[in-house]
């Protein structure tokens, strides 16, 4: 009896699972079956696959989506490289070093977690205008590597701390400065969880709407996001919606997260599981 209630246990978990699972991967199944489709099969078939399939909404959606996202490409690697690269530096000064009211600003900067983005949005965007930095780059870079510290000294400080002490004394007996135990000895260590750190900010940085909204004006310069809005209105008017090319615009935005995401997900899952532990 109780193996067969465990049996019966363990067949409602997978098709709990199964339903979820299906749930979740509808909604991204029916937006590329309806990036095929013409207007007459999305109005008559819409839920089936239909044939013949209409490659050249992806050939459109490309043409008008290119340049935007080259310009989300540029912004995304310099947050990601910024972010990894100024986090591990402050990372790795909290945890091996030890200086006056080190615990209370690392308890200041963790702090900021707690407050909603929104809240910095209007003194964002004074600093940004005084600086001269609308409809560049730069206003849309440096806010994001500022807004990614906060998450990054914390994932990389906790794993830091973990690596034992002999390691970098072994470094310091052969010769090893700190700028060389730090490159040497604690990178290459805590490699999964750097990737965390890159993927959680490509995915903010790629995504987010609000911010370039407000700072950038300039066509030449918008990100995917605000390119996504122009390319809707080009393919949804009053007569008629071009159901087709408006998907395959949005698969073709969700491509780059997507492939990162199959290629970085052992070390990304890695870093999590790590930072939990450690923590």
């Amino acid at each position: 009896m109780s193996r067969r209630r465990d049996n019966s246990l363990e067949m409602v978990k997978h098709v709990l699972m199964a339903i979820v699972i299906a749930l979740v991967i509808y909604p991204y199944a029916m937006l590329i079956i309806l990036s095929f489709k013409n207007n007459n099969q999305f109005y008559s078939r819409p839920w089936v696959i239909t044939f013949p399939l209409h490659f050249g909404n992806y050939g459109a959606a490309l043409e008008a989506l290119v340049r935007y996202v080259g310009n989300s490409l540029v912004v995304t690697s310099a947050t990601c490289f910024g972010v990894v690269l100024l986090s591990a530096f402050s990372a790795y000064v909290f945890a091996r070093f030890e200086f006056r009211g080190k615990q209370f600003l690392f308890y200041a900067i963790i702090s900021l977690m707690m407050i909603p983005g929104v809240l910095g949005l209007v003194p964002r965007f004074v600093i940004v205008k005084r600086l001269g930095l609308l409809n560049t780059y730069w206003a849309l870079i440096l806010p994001y590597i500022a807004a990614g510290q906060v998450m990054g000294i914390f994932l990389l400080r906790t794993f830091f701390e973990s690596i034992p002490k002999d390691l970098f004394d072994a470094a310091k007996i052969d010769g090893a400065g700190d700028f060389r135990s730090f490159s040497s000895v604690a990178v290459p260590l805590c490699k999964p969880t750097m990737a965390t750190v890159a993927i959680i900010n490509v995915q903010f940085a790629w995504n987010d709407l609000i911010w370039p909204l407000v700072v950038i004006s300039d066509d030449k310069l918008k990100p995917l996001t605000i390119g996504l809005l122009s390319f809707q209105s080009q393919f949804a008017t009053y007569s008629m919606t071009r159901w087709g090319p408006l998907f395959a615009g949005y698969v073709v935005a969700s491509i780059p997260l997507v492939v990162l995401f199959m290629i970085a997900s052992r070390a990304f899952v890695e870093g999590l599981t790590t930072g939990a532990l450690k923590a």
